[in-house]
């Protein structure tokens, strides 16, 4: 027999003649979605409505379920929903607090999806009124900030930082988020660098802070001037950046860690070889990926950081003994999360992890923010084939590219005091065994990235030639090379290597080319992939000499 479906807000279903049972603050929203102002028939109603449990997905299913017409017939009361719930973050009633900031949450995404044409002054109308609307958002800024910044619980800074990251969201692009405009006129800058200075606080609420101050940079930076992005790029605070860094490298060594830890799986034995080749049969070509997805919004966040803060390039180098990474815990959506009093962990604190000391046992494996993001380029640029991994792909390699382009960067990519051991992850290929080497000698990390652009563009030589990959790995050899030419640096690298995959490219390229000549594939990506080959002139001295590819003879 059929289950019946379960609504929202029932405590009871109905069966016979029984009556249904709602909860209160069901019956309360019911209040709020009629044309009547619910302040008339009970004075206290707002007052009781912040003591109640915020039913989310109700409120949500209301506006969601109402029509043009009505949303706008019903303005005046959801402008003074938003009004109180904006008065009730001044209280200092907890509950009440944590059932406004969730209110305001449900309230937002409710609103926004209903998907209006206009869709940036309407909802600010419907949200707030045009004539409060300044006022209002101020005001919710200023409570916000003073959350933040101030000695409450974790679970309630979260939740803050999970209203912002609604604010900004519920957009598909956030340059068309018309409130944002507010959030940049009140800057809660210092506040979530101040989230990110605190060891504490940093360890649980560090990823939704690194990812708010990512996307506020992003809001038209292009178009018009962004306080954040002035203020990102001369910040100062050690122990801010150092969080930051923190924060990133604690995500990339997780997902370098599944990685790993998917990649062994796939390799134990001959009973996971049977399920794999049982499995195949019945999927097909829906073949099951072994990396995780990727997080593009931490690799902005590594972007803005290293293009727009030249002090962040030092944080890049900061060394420390490798270790498992932990996984953070999630950023508090309700009261339930982990107190002050629980943080008194086992878990490492940003003056351990940050310190450039080396430990003295020489078995012990050392690690920075660099080594870590180059693990993680080695086994995103696997695979390309898909629109979100080239993304990705393409957003390691311009991080790369400005670390190459920055001078401090190479200093110590080059210095032969600073060596470490990168294992890089390989592409699996028909024609060579996966060979994982444990030996793995300690040199200078300029050989780590050369080592990278090597095994990329030696791996994507195919028809579908990934032509601005491919340029960019290019540009990034080629500003290493002029930085060691420059300061005259003799760099301990098998340079063989590398123009094995030069001529190997240029042969593949001619080879393509000709054959696009006579009509067998396409040849938009071949045609503009001559002109950038590099070789070293004859006289020994290294630099970068455009050979550019004529046509084939004969064609």
């Amino acid at each position: 027999m059929a289950q019946p479906e379960k609504k929202s807000g029932l405590l009871r279903k109905s069966s016979g003649s029984k009556k249904v049972f709602k909860e209160k603050v069901v019956l309360m929203y019911d209040e709020i979605f009629k044309t009547e102002d619910p302040v008339q028939n009970n004075v206290r109603f707002w007052e009781e409505l912040f003591l109640l449990k915020v039913n989310l997905e109700y409120l949500e299913a209301k506006l969601e379920s109402l029509v043009g017409d009505q949303l706008m017939q019903m303005k005046d009361n959801i402008n003074s929903l938003f009004h109180h719930c904006v008065l009730t973050l001044r209280e200092d009633h907890q509950i009440r607090v944590v059932n406004a900031l969730q209110t305001l949450c449900g309230l937002l995404r409710g609103v926004h999806q209903k998907n209006m044409p206009n869709t940036g002054f309407d909802i600010i109308n419907i949200l707030m009124g045009f004539d409060n609307a300044e006022e209002e958002m101020k005001s919710l800024m200023v409570s916000l900030d003073s959350l933040l910044c101030g000695d409450g619980s974790l679970s309630l800074k979260g939740l803050c930082l999970k209203l912002l990251l609604c604010l900004i969201t519920v957009t598909g692009n956030i340059s068309q988020n018309t409130i944002l405009e507010y959030i940049m006129i009140n800057s809660i800058f210092e506040a979530i660098i101040q989230i990110l200075s605190t060891p504490q606080i940093q360890q649980h609420l560090g990823y939704d802070a690194v990812v708010l101050l990512a996307l506020l940079v992003n809001y038209r930076k292009y178009e018009s001037a962004n306080p954040y992005i002035v203020k990102l790029s001369i910040l100062d605070d050690e122990m801010a950046l150092n969080g930051t860094g923190l924060v990133l490298s604690r995500t990339l060594c997780e997902y370098n860690r599944h990685y790993k830890s998917k990649e062994e799986e796939a390799q134990g034995g001959i009973f996971s070889t049977i399920t794999n080749i049982v499995g195949n049969m019945f999927i097909g070509e829906a073949e099951e990926k072994l990396s995780p997805r990727t997080n593009e919004s931490l690799l902005l966040a590594l972007y803005e950081a290293v293009h727009l803060n030249r002090n962040f390039i030092a944080v890049l180098a900061h060394s420390h003994p490798e270790m498992e990474p932990a996984t953070p815990p999630q950023s508090p959506s309700s009261p339930n999360t982990p107190t002050n009093s629980q943080l008194d962990g086992n878990l490492p604190t940003s003056d351990a992890l940050v310190s450039t000391e080396l430990p003295l046992d020489p078995n012990t494996q050392t690690s920075n923010l660099l080594i870590t993001f180059l693990k993680y380029c080695s086994i995103v640029m696997q695979d390309t084939k898909d629109e979100h991994r080239l993304n990705s792909a393409k957003l390691c390699l311009i991080i790369l590219t400005c670390i190459a382009e920055d001078q401090y960067a190479n200093s110590f990519l080059h210095d032969d005091n600073m060596t470490f051991r990168v294992h890089l992850h390989r592409m699996p290929m028909r024609h060579r065994k996966k060979v994982v080497d444990k030996n793995v000698p300690s040199r200078p990390l300029a050989c780590a990235v050369l080592d990278l652009m090597v095994e990329f563009m030696m791996t994507h030589m195919m028809k579908d030639f990934p032509m601005e990959l491919y340029l960019r790995c290019v540009a990034i050899v080629q500003k290493l090379i002029c930085y060691q030419k420059k300061c005259r640096v003799r760099l301990h690298y098998t340079w063989q290597e590398l123009w094995a995959e030069r001529w190997c490219c240029l042969s593949s390229l001619l080879g393509y080319w000709a054959e696009s000549w006579t009509g067998r594939h396409s040849d938009t990506a071949y045609q503009q992939a001559g002109t950038h080959f590099c070789r070293p002139w004859k006289d020994g001295r290294q630099s970068t000499h455009p050979v550019l590819i004529q046509q084939p003879s004969g064609i």
